[in-house]
């Protein structure tokens, strides 16, 4: 196998017809580049050019080899400019996994603006609550909630989840709105089965942080379906906003208890560690972290034009079950 370098400079020399022309176009010096053809014909065994003072020819072998080493050219000036483009521009397939809620009620809303900001960029999306592995299965990037993204991978923090207590105006009719954490004890609080602390409420109030003994009839292990058993007028319940947070705006929710909160968890995009950051995965993010924000469009009034359909709508989603504390 010969240097292909010396076989992309004996291209050159053709292409410029002398060694002075291609030396400057290669920026380099004259001598490197006739020790170059001369080194290229020492190994082949062949004459590839006839010099005079006046100018350089093609051997007949030379016309013959020159062909093929104009090809690898080319094929390398274009493998160049397809790293240039995708440089400079999402191209390719950005491939991502979300969980089922959020990425049914607001990523995928939120594809098409994106998409047509980069009309030669495709997505391949996986709405899933398994918690995939970014390296084995060839993910770009996985959305995911929680309060810690984890190690060994690069995390960006793209808005705040919050939760809040919820109840129906028919509910709180019937058995009375809690004036007190202490008062949970006395109602029918249903229970998400993916938190870690089944049976007590971890909430951050006045005082500080306290645990609440709760118990209900009914555990699931879907957010959704959790609201719609709490607007149904079933009983209380910790639900996140982004699902919940146009029928508290409403009023087919109330708040409860609004001093205390569960800790506050976040949505984060996390991809595996690399120094060069693909492109795409960089637009993506950085239109998520404006579409969403510090303070995401599903907790402020102004945003029910970007919010999902209201629950019961058009929409089905599950819950978080990747994200559970």
């Amino acid at each position: 196998m010969h240097d292909i370098n010396d076989m992309l400079i004996f291209a050159q020399v053709v292409k410029a017809k002398s060694f002075s022309g291609a030396a400057q176009q290669l920026d380099t010096s004259k001598s490197r580049i006739s020790k170059a053809v001369a080194r290229l014909e020492s190994s082949l065994g062949v004459r590839l050019l006839h010099r005079s003072t006046r100018r350089l020819s093609l051997t007949e072998i030379g016309a013959a080899y020159f062909e093929h080493c104009d090809r690898i050219l080319e094929e390398l000036n274009q493998a160049d400019s397809t790293v240039h483009r995708l440089h400079q521009e999402p191209r390719g397939t950005l491939k991502i996994s979300t969980s089922v809620a959020f990425g049914t009620m607001h990523v995928a809303s939120a594809l098409p603006g994106f998409m047509a900001q980069y009309p030669d960029l495709s997505v391949d999306m996986t709405i899933s609550d398994r918690m995939v592995d970014l390296a084995e299965e060839g993910y770009d990037l996985a959305l995911r909630i929680t309060a810690e993204p984890g190690l060994n991978l690069v995390a960006r923090r793209l808005a705040p989840i919050r939760r809040k207590i919820c109840a129906s105006p028919d509910y709180l009719a019937r058995r009375g709105t809690p004036e007190t954490p202490q008062d949970l004890a006395r109602h029918n609080c249903l229970d998400y089965t993916y938190m870690s602390t089944q049976g007590q409420w971890r909430l951050k109030g006045p005082q500080g942080d306290i645990a609440v003994p709760v118990s209900g009839t009914l555990r699931i292990n879907d957010d959704e379906a959790l609201s719609q058993a709490v607007l149904g007028g079933l009983g209380l319940a910790l639900l996140p906003t982004f699902i919940v947070g146009r029928e508290i705006q409403a009023g087919r929710l109330v708040e409860v208890l609004p001093g205390y909160v569960p800790v506050e968890r976040f949505l984060y995009a996390v991809y595996l560690p690399n120094r060069h950051l693909p492109l795409k995965v960089h637009a993506f993010i950085e239109y998520l972290a404006e579409r969403f924000g510090s303070e995401p469009y599903w907790d402020r009034e102004d945003g029910l034009a970007l919010q999902a359909p209201a629950l019961g709508g058009v929409l089905p989603v599950s819950g978080l079950a990747c994200c559970a504390d």
